[in-house]
């Protein structure tokens, strides 16, 4: 019987041993895997930034300058513009959508990007709901894209997912690799300006619609835009007026900014600063224009993709400071990408300011950088 004991036990021991080795063999494996992973992210990473290095060396700096400019696309000479001014992308609205047939606006945007030395990236307003241009076309797309409210209310989160991959396959056809959305904004009170562009619940709820729609464009390889940053809340409309948000910055801690981390932390390519003047951050500038403003952003929050400015013929902002200065200042505040329709004014202001030492090589390099990692994060440069 002590026997039989005897080789229960031994039998028992060598199972368990076999369990434990499969245990650690399977345990190793994936350790191997991982680091395996890891290191072909940082060879791919280094593979870039070499690229992007390459890149940035062989540029002017007419056309580092340039590529800073997401412009608003003129009424005259729109391919010779791109040539002459070096532009980093278009910007896409009613006015370019209204006439086209889907074959049209193929060819022309088709014809934007062959007369560009780098490859323009292409945007247009495509929030749902108010806010979006192809909407507005004739026979653009099937059916008319959906706020994120309507969306949510019908089919939750699934739709939400849903609806922005559908997007990603109409923008895709096109040659457009960028909505601007998700609207990152929290916004409870009906009669505000910003509402029925938002998801229109609370931060926690808002933030979990940033955080899915930047997995999703993520995913469909098109830009992920947050805005407004710092959050516009229930404010008035900075399109019309210059609008002062006296809030005090624990409560845009508490709750603005919170959707805007769930989309960092998700890897938002991008994040749209507002006009507003946030007067408990800096009461003098609005927001675009403001360092402070974009200190937090960078520092506190921990952004290190591009940031842009809200369309800067905004009221908010025209009506504070003139068009050819405005550029200038929201690069030396710490934007990467201009929201333009004053590019000819602008560009050589900013170049003056370089020639003078107001806005130094090295925030040039470091703004062209993000938005030449940005353009080859959505393949539109190859690594």
């Amino acid at each position: 019987m002590i026997i039989g004991i005897s080789l229960a036990v031994i039998l028992l021991f060598s199972q368990k041993e076999g369990t434990n080795h499969q245990e650690s063999s399977l345990t190793k494996t994936i350790e191997e895997t991982t680091n395996t992973t890891k290191e072909s992210k940082i060879i791919l990473e280094n593979n870039q930034d070499k690229v992007i290095e390459e890149m940035i060396a062989s540029m002017s700096v007419e056309e580092k300058v340039g590529q800073l400019f997401l412009a608003r696309v003129p009424m005259e000479d729109q391919l010779e513009n791109i040539q002459n001014y070096h532009l980093g992308g278009y910007l896409l609205f009613g006015r370019d959508m209204e006439t086209e047939t889907p074959v049209s606006l193929k060819e022309k945007i088709a014809s934007y990007q062959s007369v560009s030395k780098l490859p323009l990236f292409i945007a247009s307003d495509e929030e749902g709901g108010t806010v979006s241009r192809l909407s507005g076309g004739i026979d653009l797309i099937p059916e008319a894209f959906k706020s994120p409210q309507e969306i949510y209310q019908q089919a939750g989160w699934e739709g939400i997912r849903s609806e922005i991959q559908k997007k990603a396959e109409v923008l895709h056809s096109y040659g457009i690799q960028g909505g601007l959305f998700p609207d990152a904004d929290v916004a409870t009170d009906p009669q505000a300006f910003i509402y029925d562009r938002t998801l229109g619940l609370d931060a926690q709820q808002t933030s979990e619609y940033v955080r899915i729609s930047v997995e999703e464009l993520k995913k469909g390889k098109l830009v992920s835009t947050l805005k407004h940053f710092p959050g516009y809340g229930n404010n008035r409309d900075s399109h019309i007026e210059i609008v002062y948000d006296d809030r005090t910055l624990e409560e845009l801690r508490t709750n603005d900014f919170l959707p805007f981390k769930a989309g960092i932390a998700a890897g938002a390519d991008s994040v749209l600063v507002s006009h507003n003047i946030i007067t408990s951050i800096d009461a003098t500038m609005p927001a675009s224009i403001s360092q402070p403003i974009h200190d937090i952003l960078r520092n506190e929050l921990g952004f290190q993709g591009v940031i842009m400015t809200d369309d800067m013929d905004m009221a908010g902002l025209a009506n504070f400071i003139s068009q050819e200065e405005a550029g200038l200042a929201a690069l030396k505040a710490g934007n990467d990408l201009i929201l333009s329709s004053s590019f000819q004014e602008q560009i050589p202001f900013v170049l003056q300011g370089i020639e003078q030492g107001t806005y130094t090589m090295k925030e040039l390099d470091q703004s062209i950088y993000r938005v030449l990692k940005m353009k080859m994060e959505i393949g539109l440069i190859k690594g």
